[in-house]
């Protein structure tokens, strides 16, 4: 059933092919995720995408790689482009928006990765009516499996609207969601990962602990997280559901369970994606001030 899931999404994203002229702006993990991902799902052939950052050693690679254009230069690499992808740190948007802001064109489309930075914000600063996107991805993005929310600005077109999607759609799974959410997006999917990696991390010392070799821990511990999510949602079932599958009376899962209730693992993980979400919205506030 994945797998049909799978083929039917990469047919999906073959099918809308974008075949625009795409610059992305920071190619770090996320923006050369993003720019891989464009390639591999034919959604605009290779040579239309301009690969823009200052470290031009990175560029060099992915050029010789991927036969992609380069620049060093924001200016060029926008003014030569229908959609810009903007993967840059949160706080270096403001300068790179002031720098751009004179080539920018009304029909140009901006999509923003950057974390607590605003529509509003991203518009008043290029001073255009233009169609702006705001997303928030994480970073398994990286291997293909992302999850991106995606929250659009009033000036999208429906087309610009499937553009994205598809964009995001070659990376992982996409949802849609009004801006003031993508905060409570942060604090679940866009920070989750690093929650998912002390999971991992503490059922690996805990097979140590119990005499496995570190090396097997690891591999069984990875193991039993990916394939638990991969049931999931193959399945449909709530997590629950396939809980109590595993949890026989008496047994060793449902006493584990016990202790794990005990020590108040669910309203951990609970808090930790509201502080997050509370710690996002004091960055936007911040980002918006600057």
């Amino acid at each position: 059933m994945a797998a049909d899931k799978a083929k039917k999404k990469h047919e999906h994203d073959k099918r809308h092919r974008i075949n625009k002229e795409i610059a992305v702006l920071g190619t770090g993990n996320m923006g050369t995720s993003l720019l891989l991902g464009i390639i591999k799902a034919g959604l605009t052939p290779a040579r239309k995408i301009t690969g823009c950052d200052i470290n031009k050693e990175k560029l060099r690679s992915l050029a010789k790689e991927w036969h992609v254009r380069t620049s060093t230069s924001l200016r060029d690499a926008v003014g030569g482009a229908e959609i810009v992808l903007l993967c840059v740190k949160p706080m270096t948007v403001p300068k790179v928006l002031k720098e751009i802001k004179t080539v920018v064109r009304d029909n140009h489309l901006v999509i923003s990765i950057a974390a607590g930075v605003r529509i509003a914000f991203l518009q008043e600063t290029i001073g255009r009516k233009i169609g702006i996107i705001r997303t928030m991805p994480n970073i398994a993005s990286t291997v293909d499996e992302g999850a991106t929310a995606i929250a659009y600005g009033e000036h999208v077109s429906e087309v610009q609207k499937r553009d994205a999607e598809a964009i995001f759609n070659a990376v992982g799974d996409v949802v849609t969601v009004a801006e003031e959410q993508l905060d409570a997006v942060t604090g679940l999917s866009g920070s989750g990962p690093a929650y998912i990696y002390m999971v991992i991390e503490a059922l690996i010392d805990g097979g140590v602990k119990m005499g496995l070799a570190r090396d097997v821990a690891t591999r069984l511990a990875v193991q039993t997280v990916l394939g638990s999510a991969k049931l999931v949602k193959s399945s449909g079932l709530h997590p629950a559901i396939l809980r109590d599958q595993v949890t026989t009376p008496g047994g060793t899962a449902i006493n584990a369970i016990h202790e794990l209730e005990s020590h108040g693992l669910r309203s951990m993980l609970i808090n930790a994606v509201a502080t997050a979400t509370r710690r996002s919205e004091e960055l936007s506030k911040v980002l918006s001030q600057t």
